[in-house]
């Protein structure tokens, strides 16, 4: 068996990755539950909170490409520890931010450490433990930051409440767990076999070859409309429930506890991916953003609430381990390229995240929330034909499939689409 498919020698690098993911998540959930409060507080537009909401997305489509270039050259180990390192140094800025230009300076960095976290983590996941088990990995991966997320999220309403409205004893905490995993990543994440993902690399200013190419590009445009959809209204629904329901941030914050439930699910979905295959699973993400739409617009309560968040969640806890293993299955055409690839990828997924806030603060700021919900139901269903039609385009292409990877196996990606042919490098 080739040793980067051997589950026991990938089990300590791969436990290094989703810790630190656990403790990243964590710390950010309480930020993002507190931030768009306390810019409010300073009294930002809605408009206003979504662009910053949206910065650290920005930064890091720009960046994310030539962060995949380096990792790939230097290593995810050396990514890793930056990226921990700079995360804390954001948190730690916004302890002492009191202006909205300090805002979007910490949301700006942290966009940095985001190009070079994300694809070093993904490297991890899409190279070492096997094929057969991709979608699963990917699945814990989004499990994990998915159920310590809302825990932050949750605990961040409580604090504000005990701290009496002191965003800055929220930021304080988040910094502190912000640099716990920094240890685990200098041990984990080091020996042969993550050294051995940093394979030799073609010379400087080489082109991206045009079958890989002509492969990511569709790929890359199917995420940014999958999260661009999805955040539409997720980084915006402190503000809809605390400042248009007058719920007490406590009580808002609740909506998270529902999200740390449904992410259990996830392994399951990595599951029906591996064995069934993503194009199904993938279908549960469109679904659960309509139906969620939906019934945020006609059930305008608590109860409404939590029941879109159920359903939402749903459809993102199917999402991770189906578009884990598709990015995985591209990125294996041109291994010494890997981190570039799921550089680009994950480029796409920041893009639509950017956009969600922003179109999301803009439509409800001139033309209300209903308007905004009824375009989140109609733009994932659009999303679906679009993911229809790009697999009905691939299974006509009479080429070799992307899932027949180098090592012989065949990945869970070939069951959705067959991407054109296996690079010629």
């Amino acid at each position: 068996m080739n040793v980067r498919h051997d589950p026991d020698r990938a089990a300590r690098p791969l436990a290094a990755v989703l810790l630190e993911a656990a403790t990243s998540r964590l710390a950010f959930g309480l930020v993002s539950f507190a931030l768009p409060l306390y810019a409010h507080h300073l009294g930002m537009s809605l408009a206003a909170i979504g662009l910053l909401l949206s910065t650290n997305a920005a930064v890091a489509v720009v960046l994310k490409p030539v962060m995949g270039a380096l990792i790939d050259r230097v290593g995810v180990r050396r990514a890793h520890v930056v990226a921990v390192l700079l995360r804390t140094v954001v948190l730690v800025a916004l302890v002492v931010a009191t202006s909205p230009v300090h805002l979007f300076l910490a949301r700006s960095l942290h966009g940095v450490s985001i190009a070079m976290r994300d694809p070093a983590s993904a490297t991890v996941l899409a190279a070492l433990g096997g094929k057969q088990a991709v979608a699963r990995r990917f699945a814990w991966f989004q499990t994990v930051k998915s159920v310590t997320s809302s825990g932050g999220q949750f605990l961040s309403g409580i604090v504000l409440t005990l701290a009496t409205g002191d965003h800055r004893v929220v930021f304080a905490i988040a910094a502190v767990l912000s640099g716990l995993p920094l240890l685990v990543v200098l041990v984990g994440l080091r020996g042969a076999l993550v050294d051995g993902l940093r394979l030799p690399q073609p010379a400087r200013r080489t082109p991206m070859p045009r079958d890989l190419r002509r492969v990511l590009l569709p790929y890359a445009g199917l995420g940014a409309m999958m999260t661009g959809t999805a955040y539409l209204m997720s980084n915006l629904l402190p503000v809809l429930a605390v400042e248009h329901m007058g719920l007490a941030p406590a009580a808002a914050s609740s909506l998270y506890l529902v999200k740390t439930v449904v992410g259990f699910t996830g392994p399951v979905w990595g599951w029906l991916s591996d064995r069934v295959g993503v194009r199904l699973v993938l279908g549960v993400r469109g679904l659960g953003n309509a139906l969620s739409s939906i019934v945020w617009l006609l059930f305008p309560s608590l109860a409404g609430l939590m029941v879109g968040r159920a359903l939402d969640d749903v459809g993102k806890a199917a999402f991770a381990p189906a578009w884990g293993a598709t990015m995985a299955e591209v990125a294996d055409l041109d291994p010494a390229r890997r981190a570039r690839t799921l550089a680009w990828l994950g480029s796409a997924e920041n893009a639509g995240e950017m956009a969600g806030p922003v179109v999301a603060g803009a439509v409800w700021a001139t033309f209300g929330l209903p308007a905004l919900l009824v375009l989140r139901a109609a733009l994932a269903v659009a999303t679906e034909l679009y993911a229809l039609a790009l697999a009905r385009r691939a299974a006509r292409r009479p080429s070799a499939p992307v899932g027949v990877s180098g090592s012989g196996e065949v990945g869970p990606a070939a069951r959705l689409v067959a991407p054109t042919a296996v690079v010629d490098r």
